[in-house]
């Protein structure tokens, strides 16, 4: 099943080559040893792009260079070789559309974590038999005690358009509000409404630090609007299994249990990014060994 984000999407790729402009090539020149990944500050991404940078550097002679850019961006920029790579694409809905419009210009290395999902959330002490559903939300007593309001990420995310479609699917729109934010924005929102106890539906998704910290629950979605399980997978720039074929097949063979990730991410948001990967890498040394078995 896939969605589409056209207009959005369409407006993000077009502004790409400007915005990677500051970027430089990452088309390798002979000798270079400096790879140049993509990445967006959602807590998975985080974790696993700093990760395969901490054990690229450790294991290989490379060194990697991270460059913060928005999803649109970061497809672009691995389809013009602005970038080498990035480690965060969500197949087969959620960057349906990205992925339509550079499917052919770059290479896919592989799954790096599988399972995920994305929907909408409530705190567990929200009673079930009132709201366990997308369509219980429809109710005015529901209504009153949600207050009107969706509360989402950051509004370039393949999550919000699905939220967009799933809001009009479901005949939300004249009575909710869908709150474009940030994901630091949407969990300090939970976080607020968990002190209190108050009720509050968010846009989320597994893997999530935040399914650690608290307990949780997605509504059901019986249309379906928010898409099926995903897979997280490797992409990089044409040419790149050609220019550092070692890092390649390690990108190919790198694999994390879904669990696994979600701990390690609440580790990190307790401690820090770079303690978390220290002692996940301190954990799983042959997880990791096997990531370079054929390097």
């Amino acid at each position: 099943m896939k969605f589409r984000m056209k207009s959005v999407v369409g407006a993000a790729l077009m502004g790409a080559t400007v915005a990677m402009s500051s970027f430089g090539s990452a088309q390798a020149a002979s000798g270079d040893k400096t790879i140049t990944l993509g990445w967006t500050a959602w807590s998975d991404a985080e974790f696993v792009t700093k990760l395969a940078k901490q054990v690229i550097e450790q294991r290989t002679d490379y060194s990697v260079d991270l460059k913060m850019a928005s999803i649109g961006v970061q497809y672009q920029g691995v389809a013009n070789g602005d970038l080498d790579g990035m480690l965060m694409a969500w197949l087969p809905d959620t960057h349906a559309d990205y992925w339509d419009k550079v499917k052919g210009q770059v290479d896919d290395l592989g799954t790096l974590y599988e399972g995920a999902k994305l929907g909408w959330v409530v705190p567990d002490y929200v009673p079930e038999d009132q709201l366990n559903s997308i369509t219980d939300l429809k109710k005015d007593a529901v209504k009153s005690k949600v207050g009107g309001k969706i509360q989402g990420i950051d509004p370039g995310a393949g999550l919000m358009q699905l939220s967009e479609k799933t809001m009009k699917a479901y005949g939300l729109n004249d009575d909710y509000r869908l709150v474009s934010a940030s994901g630091a924005a949407m969990t300090a929102a939970l976080a607020r409404a968990e002190k209190k106890h108050d009720w509050i539906v968010v846009t989320s998704w597994t893997p999530h630090w935040m399914f650690g910290k608290w307990n949780l629950r997605f509504l059901k979605d019986p249309k379906g609007t928010l898409g099926s399980a995903q897979h997280i997978d490797a992409v990089v720039r044409k040419g790149f299994s050609d220019d550092y074929p070692e890092v390649a097949s390690m990108l190919s063979n790198m694999h994390i249990p879904l669990e696994e990730l979600q701990a390690a991410m609440y580790n990190a948001r307790q401690t820090s990014y770079k303690k978390a990967i220290n002692q996940y890498i301190k954990k799983h040394p042959d997880e990791i060994d096997s990531w370079f078995k054929n390097s």
